[in-house]
């Protein structure tokens, strides 16, 4: 019974390892079947695959050149916005002064298209006129027919001077008719360019309601965060919003004004890009500052409204100059050097295992089996669930992992070697070297891992993907060495060739020259010359284990000699009667 529980826990551990695989091997299945956004290969980044390049255009108001200042913020919030697409790798980088330049791996999607391309700055109006986007009238004779283009006489200066962003004296004549007769279709309106300090016609993103909206109240600086998420009460989901300071005293008064109002004139438009995101109704007098958005939303348009809300705030507009397709900067031939130069560090891995630890060898290449499935398959997942994408620094990565994981088995063998060579039994020395071998395995992955994690976070982009994959397979590494190599060798010692010691099962005691016999016994020393080839095998093993003893082992030998040689004889005893 005293060895039924190594095996037992060998046996709960393989289990737990296998069922692990299945889990991972599962979720990537749904991410494939079910939910048709995962893979069964991973995602390659830009270096590897190629994608999608945009170059922005910058703008200001008064046409000047933007400064370093302004370009800088502008390109952390564009990656910001990048990054919460869920696109991974992507290159976000300045052109010259005025020229921001987005490459992104693959082929990007409309709404990530849209997302980058939405560059204005995010402004907060007042609703004045809401109504259907319709640009004809059925007149008297029952026709349907267009509303006249607006007469330039109209009058287009307020009656009265308007007290705040919701004073319908804002609503001229002619921009009445201007309203009308806006067709939200039409291209060649551009509500993004209209003045912060007049009223704008506008539509909604999807062209369903049509706008008159005062002047811009807020801007998208005033929003210190947005945040999407399930309402407690109504069970619908939600935008919440943040403002600063001065946001928060503004929106307090805006919102004491809109608080019942009849509608259109109780609502609040949020406008990015001269166009409508969301026009809620004020149903509340707020003075914290943390208002929130409800309405028929799905998880996907509150995600994306958060986001727009979050990262609307662009100190500068932006126009596309330019967008197409690229080609991969490296190229396959790279990745399949990178791949070539994995797989030959893999065979000499196998190669120096096979030679050095003989039968012990083949452990090492089915741990590191083991290693690349999970891996493979933790790499696809990630790719669906967090966009992460596989460069050639990734590649890099795994491929220094495969040293690294060696470096465990080696420990972990060493050390039941040390063990043998003291005199333990097979089954023993597996169970002791692996309490002494782990401690080292442990603290060497753990700065392992902080050294990715800090690699990670200080980093340029094009070197995260090699932290992230060195810090990905060192917790993979952890994870085989306990769930698999130390199991497999609990199971192997019990077997008859590795429990026997067979000389090519790289755990023969003779041949790792076990000299300690018991408690305090060594074997004796042979004092005549080798002669035969068993002789000076056992020759060089007597010498490998002298070497290989402890301080204590040495201290006791030589106490072990000195009371052989100082016991007393009867000559000694005679001379002192």
């Amino acid at each position: 019974m005293a060895t039924s529980t190594p095996v037992r826990h060998a046996w709960r551990a393989l289990t737990g390892l296998l069922i692990i695989t299945a889990v991972l091997f599962g979720i990537n299945a749904l991410g494939v079947y079910v939910f048709k956004a995962s893979s069964w290969t991973p995602e390659l980044a830009l270096d590897l695959q190629g994608g999608t390049q945009i170059v922005l255009q910058a703008e200001t108001a008064d046409g000047v050149t933007p400064s370093d200042e302004q370009m800088d913020q502008a390109v952390t919030i564009i990656r910001q916005r990048v990054d919460a697409s869920g696109v991974g790798e992507a290159d976000v980088a300045r052109q010259g002064a005025d020229q921001i330049v987005v490459q992104i791996p693959g082929q990007a999607d409309e709404e990530t298209r849209n997302r980058i391309e939405a560059s204005a700055q995010l402004q907060l109006r007042a609703v004045l006129v809401a109504g259907a986007p319709a640009t004809t009238f059925v007149g008297d004779d029952g026709k349907e027919t267009p509303y006249p283009t607006p007469d330039p006489s109209l009058p287009s200066t307020p009656t009265a001077e308007p007290t705040n962003g919701s004073d319908i004296s804002w609503v001229t004549p002619a921009l009445q008719a201007e309203y009308l007769a806006y067709d939200c279709a039409n291209p060649s309106n551009d509500p993004a360019s209209a003045p912060k300090d007049q009223p704008l016609i506008t539509c909604e993103t999807d062209g369903s309601v049509k706008y008159i909206l005062g002047p811009v109240e807020l801007d998208g600086t005033s929003i210190s965060d947005a945040t999407f998420g399930l309402e407690q009460t109504s069970g619908q989901w939600a935008v919440n919003l943040k403002f600063d300071d001065a946001g928060t005293k503004t929106f307090g008064e805006i919102s004491q004004r809109l608080y019942g109002a009849n509608p259109p004139l109780n609502q609040f438009a949020f406008v990015l890009d001269g166009t409508v995101l969301s026009a809620p109704s004020m149903n509340a007098v707020i003075l914290g500052g943390n208002p929130s958005i409800t309405g028929s939303f799905t998880q996907d348009t509150a995600k994306v409204l958060a986001d727009q809300l979050k990262y609307g705030a662009l100190p500068l507009s932006f126009t596309v100059e330019s967008s197409a397709s690229i080609s991969a900067t490296l190229g396959s031939q790279q990745l399949q050097v990178g791949l070539i130069a994995g797989l030959v560090g893999l065979l000499l891995v196998a190669i120096y295992s096979l030679i050095v630890y003989r039968a012990l060898g083949f452990v090492i290449i089915a741990s590191l089996a083991v290693m690349a499935v999970l891996t493979y398959i933790t790499l696809c997942i990630l790719a669906w669930r967090m966009g992460f994408r596989l460069s050639l620094a990734g590649v890099a990565g795994l491929i220094v992992t495969i040293g690294f994981t060696a470096d465990s088995f080696i420990v972990y063998f060493e050390r039941i070697r040390d063990e043998l060579r003291d005199g333990k039994s097979i089954t023993g020395a597996v169970e002791d070297g692996w309490g002494r071998a782990k401690r080292t395995i442990y603290i060497s992955k753990s700065i392992n891992i902080l050294a990715a994690v800090v690699l990670y976070i200080l980093a340029d982009a094009t070197v995260k993907g090699f932290a992230f994959t060195l810090g990905l397979t060192t917790a993979i590494d952890v994870l085989i060495f306990i769930l698999f190599t130390h199991p497999v060798m609990q199971l192997l010692a019990r077997t008859k060739f590795f429990g026997s010691g067979h000389p090519l099962s790289g755990m023969d005691p003779t041949a790792l020259g076990a000299v300690y016999r018991g408690r305090a016994q060594f074997r004796a020393p042979v004092a005549a010359a080798p002669k035969t080839q068993a002789e000076k095998r056992a020759s060089r093993s007597r010498g490998e284990a002298e070497r290989r003893q402890t301080i204590a082992e040495r201290k006791q030998a030589e106490l072990a000699a000195a009371g052989e040689s100082g016991r007393p004889t009867k000559n000694d005893t005679g001379g002192q009667s």
